[in-house]
């Protein structure tokens, strides 16, 4: 590791929610930045040793080292444990092999923790007792029980002991900071970002070789999940109009689903892809759109996608979610119907793209980027800016 850029502590160490090969979500983005002031601990989520056997791809992951470098700043640990994790008293021991794991790696890194941010339900939180304790909240992890086959009893026993032993608790939408503020005082809202510079260079990234739809083209970017409202999609499809998909589909959602959707032909899949890679698909999508059904998961949430898809300069049409209310903008069609949904999508898709528009939509992105939220959480947790910022500002 790189010495640290901040006199005040050596190391982060990020608790992570999902695995660094996984989908970038937010505590990935918040983890690279950060590790542009201090450097960065990346713990994946706890993995079977049986894991490799059944996934091969996840067993990619243990081909080097467990604690390996992955960035500029960051190093990643792949916590291997017990399999059977999903009983109480193997769950409980696979925490505490975790637990180890992470003590390990501190200690053979040689740096001075100065915060743990956990980004999941993991009990974490203490795994080096003398550093100070984040729990960054990303989602309304109880109301999502259902989506993610879990029990929802033991979810809320699990986040009643995150917020209670955080030392600070961040939320990342109203609703999450509204209802945690009952059990706790001095809950801190910072909304998700969206890496403003990686998607304003849309349209200049290469144009993606799979997409066979004629354009213009409303897009979707994101997980299949049961979190999506498929009468949404379906709406804008019987309209006629070209219907992209682009994102991996969640183990817990059914396939089938998909299957009427997917036998139009103005519809496409085009599967997951690396989010290096978005741009370029971006590039031939002309409307972003942002379905959410109305569940309680899903109105606690701060939909990644609707900032990424502002900043590729698109317009987007989206549910009422209070996220996409607190963006006080014009540039995000909110809508409370699927006939409404499709319809809004059809008349932004018919409308020209100004350049005026294009240069709104990429400033308002801008202005919600990870650099700025990870700005404030380094503020919040007390880390020093980037040695260049401080040269620049001296």
């Amino acid at each position: 590791m790189t010495s640290a850029t901040s006199s005040s502590g050596d190391l982060v160490v990020v608790i992570a929610g999902t695995s660094w090969d996984g989908t970038w979500h937010s505590e990935r983005h918040l983890a690279l930045h950060l590790s542009e002031r201090m450097p960065v601990l990346w713990v994946d989520p706890q993995m079977s040793c049986l894991t490799p056997l059944r996934e091969p791809e996840a067993g990619k992951s243990l081909r080097e080292d467990r604690l390996r470098r992955v960035a500029p700043n960051i190093m990643r640990l792949t916590p291997v444990t017990i399999p059977g994790v999903s009983r109480p008293v193997l769950r409980e021991l696979a925490v505490r092999q975790a637990r180890r794991a992470v003590r390990r790696a501190v200690a053979r890194i040689g740096a001075r923790v100065h915060t743990t941010i956990v980004a999941s339900l993991n009990d974490m939180l203490d795994v080096v007792p003398s550093a100070q304790r984040v729990f960054y909240g990303t989602d309304d992890f109880v109301a999502g029980a259902e989506l993610m086959g879990t029990d929802a009893a033991w979810l809320q026993e699990l986040t009643d002991r995150q917020l209670a032993g955080a030392d600070i608790v961040v939320a990342t939408s109203p609703p999450l900071q509204e209802k945690w503020s009952a059990q706790r005082p001095g809950i801190v809202m910072i909304p998700n970002g969206c890496d403003a510079g990686h998607f304003a260079k849309a349209d200049e990234a290469p144009l993606p070789a799979d997409v066979r739809l004629p354009g213009p083209i409303a897009g979707f970017v994101g997980a299949m999940s049961e979190r999506i409202d498929l009468v949404l999609l379906e709406a804008v499809a019987a309209t006629g109009v070209s219907l992209l998909l682009v994102g991996p589909c969640q183990p817990t959602f059914d396939i089938a689903k998909l299957d009427a959707l997917l036998e139009l032909p103005n519809v496409q899949w085009v599967g997951p892809k690396d989010f290096r890679e978005l741009p370029s698909y971006l590039r031939v999508i002309d409307v972003g759109l942002t379905p959410y059904g109305p569940t309680d998961f899903n109105v606690a949430s701060f939909p990644l996608k609707t900032l990424e898809y502002l900043a590729a300069g698109r317009p987007v049409v989206a549910t009422d979610l209070p996220a996409h209310r607190w963006l006080q903008t014009d540039h995000v069609t909110i809508t409370q119907t699927p006939a409404e949904f499709a319809a809004q999508t059809q008349a932004l898709l018919a409308a020209p793209r100004s350049p005026q528009d294009v240069a709104a939509r990429r400033a308002l992105g801008a202005r919600h980027s990870w650099a700025g939220r990870a700005a404030q959480i380094a503020e919040l947790i007390g880390i020093d800016a980037p040695q260049a910022s401080r040269t620049q500002a001296a």
